[in-house]
């Protein structure tokens, strides 16, 4: 995702190591279809087509980080099946169900978006900072979501992916009509932000 100026070396060195991400064991996979993917962590926009052959190298969240060619690209949800992968199930909220129903689905959600580069979900990784459940102000009985995050670093190519990641696996819950999420960098992050399980995960204990 990039390195800030709080980053400790454990850190660096970890998001500095994409080979970490392949190994024998990765999964290969062959292209079904041209299917639009996002070059990490540069965050273009690219296609990559039918044929295509390379390994995924994560599989977290729904999304797909795939290897070809040397380059990882990010392959979101609903393109899963260009690389034979069944899509992820729509989420049921029970008639009736309350706000506090609603934000513990959104906690769920916001655990299942991934920085393609590291895999850890943007929770654990201390990228979240708020999330508010609110009454939509146009539409009655449906809701909006307000989320303030962060980035590990101010210059990520991958920001706005993984801010419109947020918006869409949030409007997959029932009465989720809207989400206003923004990116800020006060505080800025850092690595003591983590959860211990992203730290033990990163090496860092």
């Amino acid at each position: 995702m990039g390195v800030g100026p709080h980053i400790g070396l454990e850190w660096y060195d970890f998001i500095q190591q994409p080979e970490r991400m392949y190994s024998r064991s990765s999964e290969p996979v062959r292209f079904e279809r041209d299917c639009p993917a996002v070059l990490v962590p540069q965050g273009d926009e690219v296609e990559l087509p039918a044929g295509s052959v390379g390994y995924i190298t994560q599989g977290l969240g729904g999304s797909f980080t795939v290897f070809v060619d040397g380059n990882l690209f990010r392959i979101a949800g609903q393109d899963a099946d260009a690389i034979g992968k069944e899509p992820t199930p729509p989420l049921v909220l029970p008639e009736g169900a309350d706000d506090d129903a609603v934000e513990e689905l959104v906690w769920h959600q916001l655990r299942t978006c991934f920085d393609p580069e590291i895999p850890i979900n943007v929770v654990d990784l201390g990228l979240i900072y708020e999330a508010k459940v609110l009454p939509h102000p146009e539409q009655p009985g449906q809701r909006l979501v307000e989320v303030r995050m962060t980035l590990t670093a101010p210059g990520c190519g991958m920001g706005e992916v993984l801010v419109s990641d947020v918006s869409d696996k949030l409007k997959l819950i029932p009465t989720v009509v809207d989400t206003d999420v923004e990116l800020v960098f006060e505080p800025p992050w850092t690595q003591h932000m983590m959860s211990e399980a992203a730290r033990l995960e990163v090496g860092m204990f």
